[in-house]
């Protein structure tokens, strides 16, 4: 008798497939749930994309070359950008341009070679023009900053 009572207590109780099965009906599910919102939201924002782009204008920045270091030393940084607006803020823009020079030109000289060196300079670089870009022009009517040439030579 105690060998019975023994492999009766050994013995686990068997578990049915049912938890099995219900994860992977909802795994599927989730899964197919998560598509559905990608698919259906990367389409929307094409639609989007595909809206706003007739509505840029570009204003070409022109091009500056700026000395950077000592005379012992010196290289040269050339810089040339555009600004994206829209449309109907173009001509606002572009009769503040000289100002817009005049800001990134006095920015740009005061950069050192060795900020310059760093791997993500045009990052930090790019956010300190865009941020005096919109304190000269208004915040509102630039979209953004497209840097087209930055050589250090």
């Amino acid at each position: 008798m105690t060998d019975a009572t023994a492999d009766a207590e050994e013995a686990p109780p068997k578990r049915g497939k049912m938890p099995l099965v219900i994860g992977l009906v909802l795994g599927l599910a989730g899964a197919g749930a998560g598509y559905f919102l990608m698919a259906g939201g990367s389409e929307k924002e094409t639609a989007k994309v595909e809206k706003t782009s007739d509505d840029i204008a570009f204003v070409p920045i022109q091009s500056m070359t700026i000395p950077i270091g000592t005379a012992e030393n010196a290289r040269y940084l050339r810089f040339s950008a555009q600004l994206e607006v829209s449309p109907s803020y173009a001509d606002e823009v572009e009769k503040k341009m000289p100002r817009v020079v005049d800001v990134l030109n006095t920015y740009l000289r005061s950069v050192t070679l060795a900020e310059l060196e760093d791997p993500s300079a045009l990052l930090t670089l790019r956010a300190q023009m865009r941020r005096r870009i919109d304190l000269v022009v208004g915040g509102e009517l630039v979209r953004d900053l497209l840097v087209m040439e930055f050589v250090v030579s």
